[in-house]
């Protein structure tokens, strides 16, 4: 064993700096970026490494915690005691029966697959059940098993070349809703199996609308695990596939470019490159208000009434305080029809007013994020991260509602 080894912070008795910095390391960041990401400068991050400057205070340590994408608290502070997710949940019950399904391999299967457009009928039926169910992961969790393995069915006795290419696009359809309901769970390696099938199948079918999919889908696995090259290198490489097709393409394929143009602005802002990411988010707008008015893509939720909500995220990514209040009082939550999506935009804008510094606004916001779908705010780091925050504030008031908050979402018995 190689003596270079470097120490692992999830085993080894290390104090907060050290595991900042192995952490910080492994996210591929510098001092200088990580300090700006959390307020402070290199330095200040090379003396909480060195050990010059004590364990920053509670808001600091979270702040920290979403920036290197930890998926439990205790692995940042080493604290036992803390064990409390944040970027993963503890785990759906429906989640080991939908992984069991997605790690076997079925290959003398006597499963009779269904006809390709029953099973886009229960695709479709699945997409709507996600929307409109304020327990989206429940609903979808029942689901999947069954749409897996018939799927894959599907591909393995489709009788022609077309009927494969058919296939494997659904397949891929089936992957994508899967990578909605495993994100956030305790198994990060399996959302990126089932984003590398998705993609797989996607190709394989030869749908401009399934790669552009599994393009939007792979982007951001990419930028939350902070590889934003290949964020980027996925997104301009599909929207450089896309551009010559959009003139002759379906309102379905003009959306998914739009939504990985969302994307690139994104994963702009995500490096601070604050012309870069409106000019996307800009071009975006555009193509948003190219479609119908009641049109709503049901996979990314692209549309005219989701854009205001990018730019709220867009700003929040920025680090743009004002900004991010700004965007924040001006994008409409109700007129997005999904509740999820609807929630997750509460999320962003109480993101943006906490930057703000307007935390009993953010806790309002988390509040109403919770009223649409209770099970997006359970495992969304970002929602967890502000209410555990003001869980620790002066004013009594906000101390009292944020753990009310917390015992809703279940942070309290994390």
């Amino acid at each position: 064993m190689s003596t270079d080894a470097s120490p692992d912070p999830y085993r080894d008795p290390l104090v907060f700096g050290q595991r900042m910095q192995i952490l910080r390391t492994r996210r591929g960041l510098t001092r200088d970026q990580l300090g700006g990401l959390v307020g402070r400068s290199g330095s200040w991050v090379k003396a909480v490494e060195t050990g010059r400057l004590k364990t920053p205070q509670l808001p600091v340590v979270l702040r920290i915690a979403e920036v290197l994408r930890v998926r439990d608290l205790s692995e940042l502070t080493g604290d036992q005691a803390m064990h409390t997710a944040l970027f993963a949940g503890p785990g759906h019950a429906r989640f080991g029966a939908v992984r069991e399904a997605l790690n076997a391999f079925p290959l003398g299967s006597s499963r009779e697959a269904p006809p390709v457009a029953h099973l886009s009928a229960r695709l479709a039926r699945a997409w709507t059940a996600r929307h409109s169910a304020p327990n989206h992961r429940e609903v979808v969790g029942a689901l999947l098993p069954d749409l897996i393995q018939d799927a894959q069915a599907l591909v393995r006795q489709a009788p022609s070349i077309a009927d494969r290419k058919a296939a494997q696009a659904r397949l891929a359809e089936v992957y994508f809703l899967a990578q909605f309901f495993c994100a956030y769970q305790p198994d990060a390696p399996l959302v990126w199996r089932v984003a590398e099938r998705g993609m797989v199948a996607a190709q394989e079918s030869g749908d401009p609308h399934a790669i552009g999919l599994a393009a939007w889908l792979t982007t951001q696995a990419h930028r939350d695990s902070a590889h934003l090259d290949a964020a980027d290198a996925v997104t301009l490489e599909t929207l450089r596939y896309l551009k010559p097709l959009l003139p002759d393409a379906d309102q379905d394929v003009r959306a998914v470019a739009g939504a990985l143009t969302v994307e690139a602005g994104l994963t702009a802002a995500r490096r601070r490159e604050t012309g870069t990411a409106w000019r996307y988010w800009d071009e975006a707008r555009s193509m948003a208000e190219a479609l119908p008015d009641t049109y709503f893509h049901p996979v990314t939720s692209f549309s005219r009434a989701v854009i205001g909500a990018h730019a709220v995220t867009v700003a929040v990514e920025l680090q743009a305080g004002r900004e991010s209040a700004r965007q924040a009082a001006r994008a409409e939550a109700d007129a997005i029809p999904s509740r999820p999506r609807r929630a997750r935009h509460r999320i962003e804008q109480a993101r943006g007013y906490h930057l703000d510094r307007q935390p009993d606004v953010a806790l309002a916001t988390l509040e109403q994020a919770h009223a649409a779908a209770p099970e997006t705010v359970q495992y969304n780091g970002y929602a967890k991260r502000i209410i555990l925050e003001e869980a620790e504030a002066k004013s009594p008031q906000r101390r009292r509602r944020a753990a009310e908050l917390a015992q809703k979402v279940g942070l309290l018995t994390a």
